[in-house]
């Protein structure tokens, strides 16, 4: 009995990275209408993905101070046709919130957001950090 609780435990502890989203993680934007560029950590906020800037540079690269850090850019978003969708994206340089979806391909993804009925529309592709 010891033996099959220990092997249930183990396997606990094993499935729990097995587990994860593969968009979970941390990205770098595109350079945004400013030139500027973020680190975000998207994460399961269950049963969705959220994420939230946790780094912000400046056109040159540089580490900026700024408010955007430790806010929330992405919420709500669940596996949806092979992608992402449902969601919410705030882009921090034109300060408005989209619906959004998802795409992930290896180490990139491809982020879309859109306003007023899907008539403006805007992507990016991200870059996985780790």
């Amino acid at each position: 009995m010891k033996r099959l609780a220990r092997a249930f435990a183990a396997g606990l502890l094993l499935a729990g990275p097995a587990a994860a989203d593969p968009a979970t993680g941390l990205w770098k934007t595109e350079p945004g209408d400013d030139g500027a560029f973020a680190h975000v950590r998207i994460y399961s906020c269950a049963p969705h993905l959220c994420g939230v800037i946790e780094a912000a540079f400046d056109r040159a690269g540089a580490p900026v101070e700024s408010d955007t850090v430790g806010k929330r850019m992405i919420w709500d978003m669940r596996p949806e046709g092979g992608g992402y969708g449902g969601g919410k994206i705030w882009a921090p340089d034109r300060d408005k919130v989209y619906r959004a979806q998802m795409a992930l391909q290896g180490n990139r993804l491809t982020v879309e957001g859109c306003i007023l009925g899907g008539l403006a529309c805007r992507g990016q592709d991200w870059t996985r950090l780790r």
